[in-house]
């Protein structure tokens, strides 16, 4: 099946910005959209951005508008995730998954990575 590693997390304070990656492998890549979602502690999974499988639209929850950019690379089987300005609010796990159609239930995905932390705070 398709295999999705995300990488790029890390521990930042409000402001900052980090990029994170999700590389795929095993399948197609070109074939799925591709979505972004987080998850703290005790809460449940959080749509953030997607993508669709040529990149021509791009999609994101309000709060993250102004502030994250997503991309892809299909030649090179990876998605990006550029996110600007964080806040603490952001903090959380962070997955990418992929569906042959991006939705932002979590629940329609059928493939997901393992997830990388983004810790936001002074």
């Amino acid at each position: 099946q398709l295999q999705l590693v995300e990488s790029g997390g890390g521990s930042v304070q409000p402001g900052d910005f980090l990029t994170l990656s999700c590389a795929a492998s095993g399948r197609t890549f070109s074939d799925y959209a591709i979505g972004w979602f987080r998850q703290a502690p005790g809460k449940g999974r959080e749509f953030v951005a997607a993508i669709t499988w040529d990149g021509g639209s791009t999609y994101y929850r309000d709060s993250a508008k102004d502030r994250f950019t997503i991309s892809r690379d299909n030649a090179e089987n990876t998605v990006y995730l550029q996110m600007n300005s964080l806040k603490p609010e952001d903090t959380a796990l962070y997955f990418c998954a992929a569906s042959r159609r991006w939705y932002t239930s979590a629940s329609e995905y059928d493939y997901w990575g393992q997830g990388t932390q983004v810790t936001v705070s002074s």
